[in-house]
C-alpha cells in the first residue's frame, strides 16, 4: 500500500483496520475496571481523516504533471509559461495545505484516544508520513513562489540564482516525499504484522 489509496478501497480498508487493530486490544490493557479500549472508534476517525488525504492525493497527481511542465518551460527559458504554471503551483499547494493539516488533527485526536499499542504506532507513522509530506510541498511551493515572483530570463545572473535555488528545493522535495513513503510503508507492514498475528 502506498501514501495514499482510492476512496472506496480505503473505507473498506479502514474497517478491517480497526477490526484487526481492536482484535488485538490484549495488548492495550484495558479491562473490567480499567480504560475502555477505543481503537475501533479511533479507527473511524482516521477513516475520516482519509478524506482530506484523498483531496491531497489529487494535489499531488496535479501537482507531479506541473512540475513536469515547469521544468520544460525553465529548458525553454519561456517567462510566461514558467510564472503561469509556478502560480497555479502555489495555489494547488495553498489549498492543500488546509487538507493535510485537517488530516493531522484528526489523527493526533485519534492519538488521545485509549487505543491498543499496534495502533498508537501506526498512527505516530502515518502523522510523520503525513508531515513530512506537508514539508515537502512547502519545498517546492518557495520554490514556485520565487520563480512565480523573480524569474526573469532576460536577467542572466537572476535568471541562473532562481534556477538553483528551484533545483535545489526540487530534490529536497524529492528526498521528503521519500522518507514520507517510507514512513507510511512501515505503518502498512505494522498493520499487516497485526493481521498475521490475529490468524495465528
Amino acid at each position: 500500500m502506498g501514501l495514499f489509496h482510492g476512496t472506496r478501497t480505503t473505507a473498506l480498508w479502514f474497517a478491517i483496520l480497526a477490526m484487526t487493530f481492536a482484535a488485538s486490544c490484549k495488548s492495550s490493557g484495558g479491562g473490567l475496571l480499567g480504560p475502555v479500549d477505543e481503537t475501533a472508534e479511533a479507527a473511524k476517525l482516521i477513516e475520516a481523516a482519509n478524506q482530506d488525504l484523498h483531496k491531497i492525493r489529487v494535489l499531488y497527481k496535479a501537482n507531479e504533471g506541473k512540475r513536469q511542465e515547469l521544468k520544460a518551460a525553465l529548458e525553454a527559458n519561456n517567462e510566461v509559461e514558467v510564472k503561469r504554471i509556478s502560480a497555479d503551483v502555489v495555489q494547488l499547494i495553498n489549498e492543500g495545505t488546509n487538507d493535510g493539516n485537517s488530516a493531522l488533527d484528526k489523527i493526533r485526536e485519534a492519538q488521545d484516544m485509549q487505543i491498543n499499542s499496534d495502533f498508537a504506532e501506526y498512527l505516530r507513522l502515518k502523522e510523520e508520513a503525513i508531515k513530512k509530506q506537508l514539508e515537502a510541498f512547502e519545498q517546492y511551493r518557495q520554490a514556485a513562489r520565487s520563480l512565480r515572483d523573480n524569474y526573469d530570463p532576460k536577467n542572466a545572473q537572476s535568471r541562473e540564482t532562481v534556477k538553483t535555488d528551484f533545483e535545489q528545493r526540487s530534490e529536497r522535495y524529492r528526498e521528503l516525499m521519500e522518507k514520507a513513503r517510507d514512513h507510511s510503508s512501515e505503518a502498512n507492514e505494522l498493520y499487516k504484522e497485526s493481521v498475521r498475528r490475529q490468524k495465528n
